[in-house]
C-alpha cells in the first residue's frame, strides 16, 4: 500500500487540498433480534406502533419478523450517525414492552427453524417480491443463518474530493467513470486487509449451542447451551455463518464496475439445477423468485458492496450501471455486546481512516490468486486470529497478525495525520492507537474480552448476551429521547402505515406480471 498512499497523501498536501477530505458521509444499518423476556426469539410480529416495515425509512425488519433493522440517514459526522442510531434504539424500547434487543450477533435461543417467522410486508406487489426473495432464501440456505445480526458501516467520499483527485492523477476519465473507478480501487485494498477489521473488531467467538442443532461442526463445547472457538474472533464471518455452497463457486469480480455488473448479473440469470428441482410456483404459491443461482442482486453475501440508492423498483444492478457507485456499505461489522449500540466513536473514526487509506493506496487488481489468499487468510482470522504464532500469507511469504497488522497500521496513521488536521484534533490518530495496542496484547481483542466475561461471570453464551443486552436498554432509555425526534420518530410511523396503505390501493399489475416486470430490467 504505503507507496502510492504516500504519494496521494504528500501531493493532496502540497496542492492544498486536505480541505477536501472534509464532508465524508456515514450511515449505519444495524440489524438487531426482538427476544422475549427469557432471550429465545420472538414469536410476536413487528410491532405495529413502530410503523410499517416496508415504507418506514428508519426502522424496518430484515430477513424475520423478529430481526429489526436500523437504518441512519447519512451525516458528515459519524458522532451525529452514532446518536441517530442511539435515538432509533430507545424510542423502539419504548414500543417493545417486556422484549429485548439481543446485543450480539449470532441469535439468541432458537428452538428450531419454525420458531424463525419470515418477515412480511403487505399485500402490495413490492411487498410480496420482498416476501417471496426471503421464502427463496429459506429453502436455499434454511432459515437459521438468516437470524444473524450485523451492522453496515455506510461511507462515501465528498464529491468535492473526486475532481481534486482526477486533477491530482492526471486522468480524463469523466467524472461518473472516474468516481466508480475510485470506489472499486477501495474495495480492492479492502478486501486486501479487511482480515485486520475482523481481528480488531470481531465480536462473535461464541454461539448458542441450537444455531448447530442438527448440523455437523467442529466447535468446542462452553457448557452445555455453548459452542465456541478459542481463538475464534468472528464466527459470524466465517463458513458457519454468512456463507453457502451454492456461492461458493461465484466468480463475482471485484475489480471495476464492468466486470463486478457482467458477473453478477450473470449469475442472476444463470440457473442452477438444484434450485430448478425446487421450482419456483406451485399451487400453494411462490417457492422463491426464480431458480437461479441468485434470486437478485442481495443475495450475494459479501463483506463489502458498491452501492448506488435505485429508483422505486429499480434493480440495483441497473441503479450501478446507470448513474455509478454513490458509497460503499462495510458488511463485516460484528455487534459489539459489550458496546451499547455494538459499536462506538473509536470504531467509527478507524474505519473513516481505514477506508480513505484503501482508497489511496494501491490501484493494481486483484488477480484470481490474491483472492483466494484473500479468503484462506479471512478464514484464519475469523477461526483463529488470536492464536499465538499464526501466520498468514502476504505476496506468497508467510507473515504473523501482529506484524503484517502493525505494516497496514503504520500506513493507516499517515492518512489518520491528515484527517487530524481536518477535523482540528487528534481522535483519527488516537483511534489507530488503540488498535496497536490489540495487535501487542490480544486479550484486549472484543472476541477475547467476551469470553473472559463470561469466564469470570461463570455464564454461557445465551445468559452473558441476555445479561448485556437487558444493560444496555437501561443504559440506552435513561439516556432519553427530545422532544422534537419523539414527534418526529410518531409521525414517521403512522406515516408509513399510511403510505403502505396507499401503495396497495394503487397497485395495477398482476403479481406474476409485475414480477416478470422487474426481473427482466
Amino acid at each position: 500500500m504505503s507507496e502510492a498512499l504516500e504519494q496521494n497523501l504528500k501531493l493532496i498536501a502540497e496542492k492544498g487540498q486536505i480541505l477536501a477530505l472534509d464532508g465524508i458521509l456515514h450511515g449505519i444499518e444495524k440489524e438487531g433480534l426482538r427476544t422475549d423476556a427469557q432471550g429465545s426469539i420472538s414469536q410476536t410480529g413487528h410491532p405495529a406502533s413502530l410503523g410499517s416495515a416496508l415504507t418506514h425509512s428508519h426502522i424496518t425488519t430484515d430477513y424475520s419478523e423478529a430481526l429489526l433493522e436500523f437504518i441512519t440517514p447519512a451525516f458528515r459526522e459519524s458522532s451525529a450517525a452514532l446518536q441517530f442510531l442511539q435515538e432509533l434504539h430507545c424510542y423502539t424500547y419504548q414500543h417493545l414492552g417486556d422484549e429485548e434487543l439481543w446485543a450480539a450477533s449470532m441469535p439468541c435461543q432458537i428452538a428450531g427453524e419454525d420458531a424463525i417467522q419470515i418477515a412480511r410486508f403487505g399485500s402490495s406487489n413490492v411487498g410480496q417480491l420482498k416476501y417471496i426473495y426471503r421464502v427463496g432464501l429459506e429453502h436455499r440456505y434454511g432459515k437459521m443463518m438468516q437470524a444473524i445480526a450485523g451492522i453496515h458501516y455506510n461511507f462515501s467520499l465528498p464529491e468535492t474530493l473526486w475532481p481534486v483527485l482526477r486533477e491530482l492523477q492526471h486522468s480524463n476519465e469523466n467524472l461518473q467513470a472516474f468516481r466508480s473507478a475510485g470506489y472499486f480501487k477501495l474495495i480492492r485494498n479492502f478486501r486486501r486487509s479487511s482480515w485486520l477489521l475482523l481481528y480488531l473488531f470481531g465480536a462473535s467467538p461464541a454461539l448458542s449451542s441450537s444455531f448447530m442443532l442438527g448440523r455437523d461442526h467442529d466447535l468446542e463445547q462452553w457448557d452445555e447451551n455453548t459452542l465456541y472457538r478459542p481463538y475464534a474472533t468472528s464466527l459470524r464471518m466465517s463458513d458457519l455463518g454468512y456463507s453457502n455452497k451454492a456461492q461458493s463457486g461465484l466468480n463475482i469480480c471485484f475489480n471495476h464496475l464492468d466486470s463486478y455488473i457482467k458477473t453478477l448479473t450473470q449469475a442472476i440469470n444463470t440457473p442452477y439445477p438444484a434450485y430448478e428441482k425446487l421450482g419456483v410456483k406451485t399451487d400453494q404459491g411462490y417457492k422463491q423468485l426464480n431458480s437461479n443461482v441468485l434470486q437478485i442482486e442481495n443475495e450475494y453475501y459479501s463483506d463489502i458492496r458498491p452501492k448506488r440508492v435505485a429508483l422505486s423498483g429499480e434493480k440495483p444492478v441497473h441503479a450501478l450501471r446507470e448513474r455509478g457507485v454513490e458509497y460503499i456499505e462495510v458488511r463485516n461489522t460484528d455487534i459489539n455486546p459489550l458496546l451499547p449500540l455494538g459499536i462506538d466513536q473509536q470504531q467509527a473514526d478507524f474505519l473513516d481512516a481505514f477506508l480513505v487509506t484503501c482508497l489511496l493506496s494501491d490501484p493494481s487488481d486483484v488477480n484470481s490468486h490474491e483472492c483466494e489468499l484473500v479468503n484462506h487468510n479471512n478464514s484464519l482470522v475469523v477461526n483463529r486470529g488470536r492464536e499465538p504464532g499464526l501466520t498468514l500469507t502476504r505476496n506468497d511469504q508467510q507473515i504473523t497478525v501482529p506484524e503484517w497488522g502493525k505494516l497496514i497500521l503504520s500506513d493507516i496513521h499517515k492518512t489518520a495525520a491528515i484527517l487530524d488536521q481536518v477535523s482540528g484534533d487528534n481522535r483519527y490518530s488516537d483511534a489507530v492507537s488503540a488498535q496497536q495496542l490489540k495487535l501487542d496484547n490480544p486479550h484486549l481483542t472484543p472476541s477475547a474480552q467476551i469470553l473472559d466475561r463470561m469466564k469470570t461471570s461463570g455464564l454461557g453464551y445465551e445468559a452473558f448476551v441476555l445479561q448485556q443486552s437487558r444493560k444496555h436498554r437501561d443504559t440506552i432509555l435513561s439516556a432519553g429521547l427530545n422532544a422534537e425526534q419523539q414527534q418526529y420518530l410518531e409521525k414517521l410511523g403512522v406515516g408509513s402505515a399510511e403510505e403502505q396503505r396507499q401503495i396497495e390501493l394503487s397497485d395495477n399489475l398482476d403479481f406474476d406480471t409485475y414480477l416478470a416486470n422487474y426481473l427482466a430490467q
